[in-house]
């Protein structure tokens, strides 16, 4: 079993694998918040906006986020990522390392094929997947929150509570706990579920997709640079192969964070079918980039937060590994 090695004269400890991959997962996800967050928020902004659109494209929704609310409005939701992300990469990173031992069959010198990895990783994603739902929908919750009753589903349900006398009485939330014990008290733990179906759908292709382009980028160039010792990439290699792969972790479910995005944000969905539905009948009218809405802010994201995310998950695993 590899793992964290402490030696002394009197003894040897060595820590299991998984406790590797999940300090190094919290780490890789702390550093992925940081440099991606504000791109995150303009991301979702332009998923949930009405039709018609508050926002002409990515720029002006950045222009107006500053001018209204300043930069603090770029890290709005930032706490439940924050708090979130270093637990969900600990999982994901854990469970990918799992699945991975699983097909090694206890042999971790053997190296994986492509398709081993991809399928290590979806199965990741779907153990993922229940960590991320209800902290991606706190996130939500909060970035699309730009005043007092600014989301017309939770004004509704709120309203319904005997939460005000009306939609303007909704109190905004103050702040990731807020917003998760009030989505409780309301909804329950489904409520803090909500979209997990389309959750799975987007997290199971996407971290296939993920880890086979990370896999594939650094053994490519390990093979032209290197003599095939990917162990031997330098720092920009591992930044390069990380960034592409936060290009490809998205090319299979950019539609589905659509729809997740909207079921989280607006509670008048009473389903994700209902929400597709929605988005199709939008799509249909002429409005096709609808599916595809924050598409720029989310390529813009990718590479600088995989990139962190990789190359602080890989530095983090040499250090406890004493290399």
């Amino acid at each position: 079993m590899s793992g964290l090695v402490l030696s002394s004269k009197q003894s040897t400890f060595v820590l299991p694998s998984w406790v590797n991959d999940v300090v190094a997962g919290t780490v890789g996800g702390w550093a992925q918040v940081v440099s991606g967050h504000p791109f995150d928020t303009l991301k979702v902004r332009l998923q949930t906006q009405p039709n018609p659109p508050k926002y002409s494209g990515a720029m002006d929704c950045l222009r107006m986020t500053l001018k209204e609310e300043g930069p603090t409005g770029l890290y709005k939701g930032v706490t439940s990522p924050l708090m979130g992300i270093g637990i969900c990469n600990a999982v994901m990173f854990a469970a990918n390392g799992t699945f991975r031992r699983m097909l090694q069959g206890g042999d971790e010198t053997r190296t994986l094929s492509l398709l081993e990895i991809g399928t290590a990783g979806s199965m990741a994603g779907g153990v993922m997947a229940f960590v991320n739902c209800p902290v991606e929908l706190l996130k939500v919750k909060l970035q699309t929150q730009y005043g007092p009753a600014s989301n017309p589903g939770i004004a509704a349900v709120a309203t319904k509570a005997g939460a005000g006398a009306g939609a303007g009485a909704v109190k905004p939330y103050t702040g990731v706990l807020d917003a998760g014990i009030r989505t409780f008290r309301q909804q329950g733990l489904r409520g803090l579920y909500r979209g997990m179906d389309i959750t799975l759908m987007r997290d199971i292709p996407s971290y296939f997709t993920y880890f086979v382009t990370y896999e594939g980028g650094k053994r490519i160039l390990a093979h032209f640079n290197h003599n095939g010792q990917v162990d031997q990439l330098s720092t920009p290699e591992l930044l390069l192969a990380g960034g592409i792969a936060g290009f490809g972790a998205w090319v299979p479910c950019y539609p589905q964070d659509v729809i997740k995005s909207r079921m989280q944000s607006n509670l008048s969905y009473r389903s994700t079918m209902e929400c597709f539905r929605s988005l199709r009948v939008e799509a249909a009218g002429g409005n096709w980039k609808v599916w595809f809405k924050g598409f720029g802010p989310t390529m813009a994201r990718a590479f600088p937060a995989n990139a962190a995310t990789f190359f602080f998950y890989e530095m983090t695993m040499k250090f406890m590994r004493g290399e």
